[in-house]
């Protein structure tokens, strides 16, 4: 059987994004964020969009793209602090921003990919991280209702692919980037390197292609993606 040849064009995919949309995107920090896919997506302008981060980027750079075009209605992150873009949009009331603690909003996806509908943790019981959530009894323990998270799409940055979807990362830019492609229900991976089939060892393959809708060739890497100096 031969394997599907899923490259495509950048602009295209990511067309086929609409409004309203769950946006699930790797990254922490700068590493494994598909900054190119990000800025695609601000130029091309779909609204009320839900976007799923680990955090907001930097002011100026991938995420805040989206929220200073207006173009996000909530966030779902560990933390803003080193945007104060999207600090300020938060205090004013123009985006929703849903805290998560990191573990937990990594196995909330994770939990999504795996088709489980939450997860029961004791972490922030006690907190305002608690406020509103469902609690729950279990063998003398109370706990907390995490509900799973999973997208509408998700956008991935590795450092190779092949035509496929096989997909690598560089260092830590694994990072969100695996179990995101897992939560989604179509996946758009944007690669440093496209290698021929074959050209991805199978023992370095971190994300299969099963799990890859589309794979976008970059032909250049944008200053963003640089590590930031302070």
């Amino acid at each position: 059987m031969k394997l599907p040849d899923k490259t495509a064009a950048l602009e295209d995919m990511i067309a086929t994004i609409p409004d309203g949309a769950t946006v699930l995107v790797g990254g922490f920090g700068v590493p494994g964020t598909p900054f190119a896919l990000l800025q695609e997506l601000a130029r091309q302008g779909q609204r009320d969009l839900v976007v799923v981060k680990n955090d907001a980027n930097e002011a100026g750079m991938g995420i805040d793209h989206l929220i200073a075009n207006g173009q996000v209605r909530k966030l779902i992150v560990t933390h803003l602090g080193l945007n104060a873009n999207a600090i300020a949009a938060m205090n004013a009331g123009a985006i929703e921003v849903e805290f998560c603690a990191q573990g937990i909003l990594a196995e909330r996806i994770r939990a999504g990919g795996a088709g489980l509908g939450a997860i029961l943790t004791d972490i922030g019981l006690g907190t305002e991280m608690a406020q509103g959530k469902q609690q729950v009894e279990m063998a003398g323990r109370t706990m907390l209702v995490e509900p799973a998270l999973r997208g509408d799409v998700a956008l991935i940055h590795a450092a190779s692919a092949d035509p496929f979807g096989n997909l690598t990362y560089a260092a830590t830019a694994r990072n969100f980037n695996p179990v995101m492609a897992m939560a989604a229900t179509r996946v758009i991976a944007e690669t440093e390197v496209l290698v021929p089939l074959g050209g991805v060892a199978p023992d370095a393959v971190a994300t299969p292609g099963a799990f890859v809708d589309h794979v976008v060739t970059l032909s250049a890497l944008s200053q963003e993606y640089g590590i930031v100096r302070r």
